[in-house]
């Protein structure tokens, strides 16, 4: 999809998490309403936190009918779910406890089940794709599945998900692929990852940014020059989609 997203510059962290939540809950809100479902991928690391917290606690809380909301997430480490690399312990921590949501709707890739059998990333990006496939959502005209809210951080060198500079998933025809330990950023860890078309398709994709650190990055992603290979951010940049950042990652940006 063309055009450019929606940028929103807040004050802090928190205000932009803040805003982030808020645009969450209300999408979620009107897929239930719209769909009698809705179906999120959210992130890890530091970027969700502040936004999870948010949606814990009144009146995000009662807005979202969370017995219809399914989660997912873009892209995860190859640990176990309590590991402090694991894409999901923020959620466990932050979220889970304060919403009631079913077991059966909160779709983890199953990566210590793995590890404790010997298995590789490989065997979870199959199952995950599976899980995907079973839900019966529906299709873009490329047959990617269309998640209501696709929620990402930004990474130092431009990547989205797992997917880094020059990856083989753009042209890869699974919707979830492994991704061999990266050299060039830590952790050097290896992961599982929704393909970057799925941006494309979701009907609100979400990048989210704090920090001073990612000015540099955020200046090139959203500057005149387009590449979405050396910055797979930029597949993100498109109609619909809203980027919500704090000031200091935006003090960069034309």
């Amino acid at each position: 999809m063309t055009g450019e997203p929606t940028i929103r510059i807040e004050a802090d962290p928190e205000a932009a998490s803040r805003a982030a939540a808020e645009a969450i809950a209300l999408a979620l809100r009107e897929a239930v309403e719209e769909r009698g479902r809705a179906d999120w991928a959210t992130t890890g690391g530091s970027t969700p936190v502040g936004i999870y917290r948010a949606l814990a606690a009144p009146p995000l809380l009662g807005l979202v009918p969370w017995a219809a909301v399914h989660v997912w997430w873009g892209d995860d480490r190859f640990v176990p779910r309590d590991d402090p690399l694991s894409n999901v312990l923020p959620f466990d921590r932050e979220l889970l406890p304060h919403v009631p949501l079913a077991a059966a709707n909160v779709h983890v890739p199953k990566m210590a089940e793995a590890l404790e059998a010997g298995l590789g990333a490989e065997s979870v990006a199959a199952a995950y794709e599976m899980a995907l496939v079973g839900t019966d959502l529906p299709a873009d005209d490329r047959g990617f599945p269309i998640l209501d809210v696709v929620l990402v951080g930004i990474g130092g060198d431009g990547h989205v998900l797992s997917v880094f500079p020059g990856s083989p998933l753009f042209d890869a025809e699974d919707w979830v692929s492994p991704v061999p330990a990266p050299t060039h950023i830590e952790p050097h860890v290896a992961r599982v990852s929704l393909h970057p078309r799925i941006l494309e398709s979701a009907r609100l994709p979400m990048v989210v940014a704090h920090g001073a650190g990612k000015a540099a990055i955020l200046a090139s992603v959203l500057g005149p020059e387009r590449d979405e290979r050396r910055w797979p951010a930029q597949i993100a940049r498109r109609a619909g989609a809203i980027w919500l950042l704090d000031r200091a990652a935006a003090a960069s940006l034309r």
